[in-house]
């Protein structure tokens, strides 16, 4: 079900984005049908205007080709050579207008049209060269024949005829080029209504699932304010929790320690001045109350470090690992010299952080290795540092930038099975009797590490050493401020 809840926005998103691609798509495609469709339109009207050409040019031929025969006719009735005007003007304009046909022609597809503009050139030709024949007759004063009349009606007759043919072909291409334009711009209309509505169509899909995403957000982002002002309150609590649990480890503390250094001073009084009449279990009962209260002691002064080890006490500052290690060595001389450790120190960064918190964390740390020390074996401390990305971890930010420092030792080392369990308080991998310690050191060091946003971690094998690693952010943003810290679970054992 969470599975499904977090996917949900991602589907929504692609079908919004879908819609969408498939309304653009819709719009491309409604606007190259359309500009194909009116290209065909055009090329269908183009076709049926050409026709009338062709249809005019015909009979303008078939006009002039008359004139020639009216006023060839007219002259030879009459001898009046006003009816040669006509004549005249026609048998100059037919070439032109003949070869304007064929001109017209060359763009039809239609091949028996071209093959009768060809044979219409010799028809007009003829019937040219019979009335010019008549007409040099007439100013010749030759006789009248009624067969070159006859001949001269025949020619025209058929020159009629073709024409007549050549018209209605061309008439009937007219009508089906007209009827291709009219589907043409009906298929042109029907497509752009079609495509039309369906970008309509899906752009009303895609704005209802649009508002439906939007709606989901608003009722998360006002889920978030409650969730938000919830939390914030909690916070509040937590954090006024956090300062009366830590005022009363304060004051317990004190109140603690007090009657503890009277059991410490008294069982030393009570030692020095009647020791001599103790006999050997007296002694050994009196060392124990002494031995304990030490341990008392300092088991309330951990858990009193402990608690006051939280989130922004105080303000990151650049703190160079190197002299923390220094002093922290320097305090340790003495042990150090009286194991005989061999140590060796790298070069250490300086980041970000709070100077006394580094020192918890790497005085327990070396604390640690100088404790678990193998027998007949000489103790090594080796600590180095280089620079990773938070990628080589999980739980850190992957595109930030960390400081890892190691602190490898070669001491009696634990099965890592138990790598959990070390970093809990008052969790002991071996006994008081065998190791001293309270349980707390290496809480405290996974404490530190989480308020500085960091990570901890160990590598370990039964008598080969252990290395503790340390990943410390290399510079601190105000985001991590705003980061809650992972929870911490601790066991609390008497044992």
């Amino acid at each position: 079900m969470k599975l499904l809840k977090q996917s949900a926005p991602k589907i929504m998103n692609r079908r919004i984005a879908l819609g969408f691609f498939v309304a653009m798509v819709l719009i491309a495609s409604g606007f190259t049908l359309s500009f194909y469709s009116y290209n065909q339109y055009r090329t269908d009207t183009e076709r049926v205007r050409h026709t009338y050409e062709v249809v005019g040019s015909l009979e303008s031929i078939l006009s002039l080709v008359k004139d020639v025969e009216t006023g060839s006719r007219g002259y030879i009735i009459t001898s009046d050579s006003a009816y040669l005007d006509n004549y005249q003007v026609a048998i100059t304009v037919l070439p032109s207008r003949l070869e304007q046909l064929h001109t017209l022609m060359a763009d039809n597809d239609n091949t028996v049209q071209i093959q009768r503009a060809g044979k219409l050139d010799h028809l007009v030709a003829d019937k040219l060269a019979l009335s010019q024949l008549r007409v040099k007759n007439r100013s010749m004063n030759v006789p009248y024949t009624r067969s070159l009349n006859g001949e001269g009606k025949r020619r025209m007759d058929v020159l009629r005829r073709h024409i007549a043919v050549m018209v209605d072909t061309e008439r009937s291409l007219m009508e089906t080029r007209n009827r291709q334009a009219a589907r043409s711009f009906r298929n042109t209309l029907i497509i752009i209504f079609a495509l039309s509505l369906l970008t309509f169509l899906s752009l009303v899909v895609s704005y209802q699932l649009l508002e439906q995403e939007l709606a989901r957000r608003q009722q998360n982002e006002d889920q978030l304010r409650a969730y938000e002002a919830r939390l914030r309150e909690q916070i509040r609590q937590l954090e006024s929790s956090n300062e009366e649990l830590e005022r009363f480890a304060f004051v317990a503390s004190h109140d603690l320690q007090e009657p503890l250094r009277k059991i410490q001073s008294f069982a030393n009084l009570i030692t020095d001045r009647y020791g001599n009449l103790f006999d050997g279990d007296s002694l050994l009962f009196m060392n124990k109350i002494v031995h304990s209260a030490e341990r008392m002691s300092k088991l309330i002064k951990d858990l009193l470090n402990f608690s006051r080890i939280s989130n922004h006490q105080e303000e990151f500052k650049p703190v160079p690992l190197g002299m923390i290690i220094q002093r922290i060595l320097d305090d340790q001389e003495l042990r150090i010299k009286g194991l005989n450790v061999r140590v060796e120190v790298g070069s250490l960064p300086t980041i970000p952080a709070i100077s006394s918190q580094m020192d918890h964390l790497f005085t327990n740390l070396i604390s640690n290795a100088l404790k678990f020390t193998r027998p007949d074996v000489q103790p090594l401390i080796r600590i180095q540092a280089r620079s990773v990305k938070g990628s080589a971890y999980p739980e850190l930010i992957s595109e930030r930038l960390y400081s890892e420092i190691t602190v490898q030792d070669n001491g009696i080392g634990f099965d890592e099975k138990y790598l959990d369990h070390i970093f809990k308080v008052f969790q002991r991998l071996h006994g008081k009797s065998e190791f001293e310690g309270t349980g707390i050191g290496l809480a405290i060091c996974k404490r530190v590490t989480v308020s500085h946003h960091g990570y901890i971690t160990a590598k370990s094998q039964p008598g080969q050493g252990t290395t503790f690693i340390v990943v410390l952010p290399e510079s601190q943003s105000l985001q991590d401020y705003d980061r809650s810290n992972p929870t911490e679970s601790y066991s609390y054992s008497a044992s």
